[in-house]
């Protein structure tokens, strides 16, 4: 089943169950689908691949992450605990993410590879291994990584 029509069925167990913040929070993912659907010329009901689909569910929870900050930031802890609920729920669509101690020995090979040494070739080394770790990794992850390789 493609993740477009699980959102749709996860639409309906929302609404089964009451669940109006996880509702919401999938709404607001088949509304992005729709966006995506009609930016790429197929129509508000066109199908999106699930690879599409998981860029879209990345976005709502990297804007999740960045709110979080924010509001961490401007001391309203009651908003960014909202965010932290939203966030865990987008959590539950994406594929789990590597961890450092995974990343690690892949920025090292690559690094090697390209026979890096310099800290002015970071964004070359960060650009290789993000093609490689495309939606496997978390890009904060990675720059630490490289950063702490390379200083």
């Amino acid at each position: 089943m493609s993740i477009q029509l699980d959102m749709k069925e996860k639409m309906k167990e929302a609404m089964r169950a009451k669940d109006t913040v996880r509702l919401s929070v999938v709404r607001g993912i088949m509304a992005s689908m729709s966006n995506e659907s009609i930016a790429l010329g197929r129509g508000p009901s066109g199908e999106i691949s699930d690879e599409e689909a998981l860029t879209i569910i990345r976005r709502e929870s990297k804007k999740r992450k960045d709110s979080i900050e924010q509001y961490t930031a401007g001391g309203r802890p009651e908003l960014a605990e909202s965010e932290k609920v939203e966030l865990a729920i987008l959590e539950e669509y994406l594929p789990a993410q590597m961890t450092g101690d995974v990343v690690r020995p892949i920025v090292e090979k690559k690094k090697q590879e390209l026979g890096i040494t310099d800290k002015g070739s970071a964004g070359l080394l960060m650009k290789a291994v993000m093609v490689d770790l495309k939606g496997k990794a978390d890009g904060a992850v990675v720059k630490k990584i490289v950063d702490s390789l390379l200083s």
